[in-house]
Parts: structure tokens; sequence; C-alpha cells
């Protein structure tokens, strides 16, 4: 190793060719639970990172490289860090010729004890090298438990709210679909999803949690685990797609393939923090393996299900809007969809590459057209499928219209005929036009 530092706490090396190199810029992404700080380099560095105690601080030794730019002040807001101040150390080296070497350092100083995670990215079709140091706050609550969905009686005031996660896609170092006027996948998307949780949390018995509520990047399963923890009833991720095609345009709505559901239950299987605390909080590490696959695809089955119809609402009521790319829901493998408790769909409102979509989906009041589509989509699948506990459990009527039988009402929200005489008190098969009848939740007797 070839820094030594005095108090250290944590200490993570990486090898690579060792070369000059120049940072060209500096980058920092703050987020609700961590800051991401990005090094634009002009190619691999060897580099040490380390914590020091009294004042907590952050170290980034950069071999043999040089900063071409000022170090950038940390944004407002920003929970853990305080400032980044940067050096060079002029390091004397044997060499056949002699000389010295120039080092970097880089200090990222913080407002409490904090933990870093560090790692070089390749370029891609968007940036050129990358080293990526995370900081993230040393009691983060890694071990918070879900939230549990309480079951209300039948008190209006102990009634809870449908909860709606609410995921913008991409963020921060990632813009996502970018056109060629500058329009980013992100910006329109958090734009959406924004403009949905206002309607969501005007609507009665709803509320929503936005996954991302600025600019920066949430983890595919971090994503989920937000989801879960704020105790979700449904989890909608909000996209604007790009193809090779500028001629391809529309809304689609996906769910997760049958496929990907068989590849993580099998993962959920195999790790013990989910089994510590599993769906529903019914726990599976005390199970033994048949049981707990029978038990994870029974959940599954379920959630998959309930999936299928809130995509299927959504998806027709976004026809209304716009033009939708197909006539029915999509299957893929969308990590953010495969979370096996929460009824999960990810919608591409449009596609940015084609030009009359890109203008669309840019326009605020196209961007509050399309979450009032979405919005009236989630309520239909709730009001079809009304939870335990909740308003629209209570509040399900139905006002009989000429012609309708009292089995033609059942199968139309789906409860059986036994059901509906009990929450009636209806005696026989007579009904009258215009009275109103009660329709039971799935959980009342």
């Amino acid at each position: 190793m070839w820094f030594l530092a005095i108090g250290l706490a944590c200490l993570t090396a990486t090898s690579v060719p060792l070369a000059a190199a120049e940072i060209k810029n500096i980058r920092t992404w703050p987020a609700p639970d961590h800051t991401r700080v990005v090094f634009d380099i002009d190619r691999p560095v060897e580099y040490a990172l380390f914590v020091l105690r009294d004042p907590d601080r952050v170290v980034v030794d950069l071999r043999e490289t040089k900063l071409l730019k000022r170090v950038p002040r940390v944004r407002p807001g920003d929970r853990l860090l305080v400032r980044i101040r940067a050096a060079q150390r002029t390091r004397a080296e044997k060499r056949a010729r002699g000389g010295t070497r120039s080092d970097l350092r880089v200090v990222l100083d913080s407002k409490q004890r904090v933990r870093p995670k560090s790692f070089l990215l390749k370029p891609n079709s968007k940036y050129g090298h990358r080293l990526v140091v995370d900081v993230y706050p040393v009691d983060g609550g890694a071990g918070e438990k879900p939230a549990r969905k309480r079951v209300a009686a039948d008190d209006p005031k102990d009634r809870r709210k449908v909860v709606v996660a609410v995921d913008a896609g991409h963020g921060g170092e990632d813009p996502g679909a970018v056109t060629r006027s500058g329009i980013r996948e992100k910006d329109v998307v958090l734009a959406i999803a924004r403009a949905l949780k206002r309607r969501i949390d005007r609507t009665p018995g709803m509320r929503a949690v936005l996954v991302r509520d600025g600019d920066y990047y949430v983890g595919l399963r971090r994503r989920t685990e937000i989801a879960r923890r704020q105790g979700a009833d449904l989890f909608v991720s909000i996209h604007a797609d790009s193809f090779r095609d500028p001629r391809v345009s529309g809304s689609s709505v996906y769910v997760l393939s049958r496929r990907g559901a068989s590849s993580e239950a099998a993962r959920w299987l195999a790790q013990q923090e989910n089994a510590a605390d599993f769906v529903g909080g019914v726990s599976i590490d005390d199970k033994d393996g048949l049981l707990a696959s029978v038990l994870v695809d029974l959940q599954q089955t379920a959630t998959l299900s309930a999936s299928a119809e809130a995509g299927g609402q959504v998806l027709k009521s976004l026809r209304r809007v716009a033009r939708s790319r197909k006539r029915r829901i999509e299957q893929a493998g969308f990590l953010v969809l495969k979370s096996p408790d929460i009824p999960s769909i990810l919608i591409e409102t449009g596609f940015l590459t084609n030009p009359a979509d890109a203008k669309r989906l840019s326009n605020p009041k196209h961007q509050e057209k399309v979450a009032q589509a979405i919005l009236n989509g989630i309520v239909g699948y709730f009001e079809r499928n009304p939870l335990a506990g909740t308003t629209f459990a209570a509040a399900r009527r139905h006002t009989i219209a000429r012609g309708e039988t009292l089995s033609e009402i059942a199968v139309k929200y789906r409860v059986s005929v036994e059901r509906l005489r009990a929450a009636n008190r209806i005696s026989g098969s007579v009904i009258r036009v215009g009275d109103v009848l009660r329709i039971p939740g799935r959980s009342d007797g």
C-alpha cells in the first residue's frame, strides 16, 4: 500500500495501470440517504480511500493525478457534506532518471460519521472514465423494518389510506434518454411523478410517496426497498422510452414477466435477510424448503395478478390522453418490478426519440394530463379491488340500473351473490331500479 493513514477507520484501494491522469470535473449528487461524488477522469487512476475522525472526513488520494478545475461547492441541502477540499502533493520517487511525482488529495468534510463506498466506471455513451464515491451516514438505518399495513376498524377515523409509491426513473448521474435539444428523461419523469403525487394526495383515502424527489440516483433494488419501508400498496415506476427508429411513438405499461418472477423467488429464498421479515409479516426462515417455496409462489401469483389488473386500468386511462403503442400491457424482467409483495407497474409515457412525443412530454400541461390519466387508472384499480380497512372498501356503492340483475352486479364487483345479499339484507333475487347497494370488501364477512 502506498499511503500510510493515521487514525484509519476504513481503507480500500484499487489497482490499475499507473499513469498520469487528469480530473476534468467533480460533481456531487445529494440524495436523502447518501451523497454521490463523481470524479470525471481522462483514464483509470490508482487511488486510496479512507475515513478520519475529529473532524469527520473522507480522504481520497489519487496517485499521479492533477485537478483541472476548481473544487465545486457542496450543493445546498446536502445532509452529509460540508465542503470539498483538494491539494496537490509532491512525492519524491526513485527512478532511473530520478525526479518527483504529483499526487492529488481530495477531502470530503462531513457533518457526521460516514462510511464511503467507491468504484471506477468505464466510459459509456454519455460519460468518460469516472471514479464514484458514495458517502453514507454510519447510522443509515439499514436495519429498518418494512412498515406494517394496518387493518383498520369500521370507524371512519381509523381507516388507513392507500399508499402509492411513485418512482421517477433514472436521476443524477443517469439522465436516461436525452434528445438532441437537451430534453432529459430524468427531468420529464420527475415532473410527471411530482404532478401525480399532488393529485394522489388530494384524492380522499390516498397518499403518495416519491421514491426520488430530486436530481439524484437511487439503486434499482433500493427503489423497491423504499416502497416497502413506506408500506406501499402499489408501486408505479415512470419512464420515457427511446428507440433507434424516431417514428416509433406512444405510451405502454409493463408488468413483471413470469420468468423474472421465478428468478426473484429463488433470490428471496436464498437470502437470509429476506427470510427474516417476509411479506405480510410471514417469516419463511423457520419453514422447510418446500413450504417456503410454496409461500413465495402464492404471494407472487397474487402480486402478479394484481399488477396486471392495475396496469390494465392505467393503460386504458392513458389512451384517453395519448396514443398507446400496444393495446395490451406488456411483460418484461425490469428489476424495479420484482418486488414479490407489492403490485408493481412500469409506465413508458412515450418516446423521447420521437419528435412529437418529446414535444408533448416536455410540456407541463401534457405532463399534468398524463399524471391525471395515471391517477384515474390507479383509482379505478382500487375501486375494483378495495383493500380492507381503507376508504375504498368502505365507500363501494352501486346504484341499480334498469335491466341489471343481482348476479350481474356480483360478477362486476367480483363478489359472490350470497355476500351481496348478506351485506344488503336481501332475502331473494328481487331488486329495484334506483336502490343503492353496499358492495362488500374482500375481507367482509
